[in-house]
């Protein structure tokens, strides 16, 4: 094997110190949100967004007026994009069935999916408005049936974004918030005076949100580490470096640590794409932004083969994997960890993150090895259900539930199968005794 990197990121090391520090500030914080309530949550909303409105939850009115500031053609765009995020959402639902079969005579087990009670949906915005996180987790959960959904969103440029307001409130959001950060997470999972605490958090993020959301876990549900934008671009000669740098570069602006990685067996694409990732650092806009994530996560890595190229990319298990070979379908049969995949030089990140449907609140840090990204499924409970209905089911379930138990010990739990077998069987088994065991021919 003989895998080369061209171009390395921060180190193991240096990543593990990054998030060290987070940690502290996050476990600090969520403290003192827990201590102080609406006082914490406020305090920390001025000095982190300056801002610190009469109430942070808004009104019926203040999301009409908001809602009304929109051009008809944005807000055909938005409900173009959340249409095509809860058709595939309801399609996803439909798979989910609940059923209940008979596994033996008189013997009923099923399961009931059953929505989530409440939900706060974080909405990133402080540098950039996510609209589009909106339609993925507040449009989702109310196609599930989520009967309490609220949303929080940092202020953009000292102001609720119009636009982010609008799709929330399309969406179908119940209760909007404009905070941020930590204190949103915070005030949603922990509950203050004025917030009711909720069951679950989803919602993608920065370092300190996804910190904030593993901390909490537990104490509430919480869909997935979904931290910076992470994306991987799987290349062979079959494209051009253009390409391959515009889809780096067009998820490193998200933040100054959002790892982008290409992936090739052409050392001459690899090349290339370093040379036109310079390039474009010169013409575009957000480069202050993708520089910086570029400089300290981006990497470019060359393989042998193909096989190494499938190997490398189920290691980094990367958020986002875009392929462009001439396998595409190899790689889709054959990839195991990631977030979603983008197939071919047609589709691109952009198209998962803004409208084609599928949800981009997706797995990072290796994640994608355990969970896929959210879904409509996120939000639904499957539970189990047993009932008996005859005498001779009882028994029969009683006397081999009598053996199991006495064979771990459990004598407790052997009388709860025991008596069983003597009400509906007529079966004298003595206290803390086994059933008897009868053969089939009997």
């Amino acid at each position: 094997m003989a895998i080369e990197y061209l171009k390395r990121g921060k180190s193991d090391a240096d990543r593990a110190e990054d998030d060290a520090k987070t940690r502290a500030v996050v476990e600090a914080t969520l403290k003192d949100i827990e201590t102080r309530g609406d006082t914490a949550v406020r305090e920390l909303s001025e000095n982190f967004d300056n801002y610190s409105p009469a109430s942070f939850r808004l009104s019926q009115q203040e999301i009409d007026d908001l809602i009304a500031q929109l051009s008809d053609r944005e807000l055909a765009d938005i409900k173009f994009a959340q249409e095509q995020v809860m058709n595939f959402a309801r399609a996803q639902r439909a798979s989910m069935t609940d059923i209940e079969v008979e596994t033996l005579p008189g013997v009923i087990l099923g399961h009931k999916n059953i929505p989530v009670q409440s939900v706060g949906c974080y909405v990133p915005g402080g540098k950039f408005p996510m609209v589009a996180s909106a339609h993925m987790s507040v449009a989702t959960a109310s196609v599930a049936g989520v009967p309490r959904i609220i949303a929080c969103t940092p202020p953009f440029q000292g102001k609720p974004n119009p636009a982010v307001i609008a799709a929330m409130h399309l969406g179908g959001a119940h209760e909007i918030y404009v905070m941020g950060g930590i204190q949103a997470i915070g005030a949603m999972a922990l509950g203050t005076e004025t917030i009711d605490p909720v069951h679950m958090l989803v919602g993608p993020g920065n370092a300190f949100v996804a910190e904030a959301k593993r901390q909490l876990f537990g104490r509430v549900g919480i869909d997935l580490f979904a931290g910076p934008t992470e994306t991987m671009v799987i290349a062979d000669e079959t494209v051009d470096a253009e390409i391959c740098a515009t889809d780096l570069l067009g998820q490193a602006e998200h933040g100054y640590n959002s790892p982008a990685v290409l992936v090739t067996n052409s050392r001459k694409l690899a090349e290339e794409t370093l040379s036109e990732i310079d390039r474009l650092l010169g013409i575009l806009p957000t480069a202050d932004t993708a520089r910086v994530s570029w400089q300290d996560y981006g990497e470019v890595i060359l393989c042998d083969s193909y096989d190494e190229m499938l190997q490398v990319a189920d290691e980094i298990a990367s958020e986002h994997v875009q392929v462009m070979t001439d396998r595409d379908d190899w790689f889709l049969d054959n990839m195991t960890c990631y977030g979603a995949l983008f197939l071919g030089p047609r589709t691109n990140v952009s198209n998962g993150d803004k409208v084609i449907g599928t949800n981009h609140t997706l797995p990072t840090k290796k994640a994608g090895r355990y969970t896929g990204g959210l879904w409509v499924g996120k939000f639904l409970k499957t539970h189990s259900y047993q009932k008996i209905l005859t005498d001779e089911a009882a028994t029969l379930i009683g006397e081999y539930g009598s053996r199991l138990c006495l064979l771990e010990g459990f004598v407790g739990h052997a009388e709860q199968c025991n008596v069983r077998v003597r009400r509906y069987g007529g079966i004298n088994v003595p206290y803390g005794a086994p059933a008897p065991y009868r053969d089939a021919a009997e």
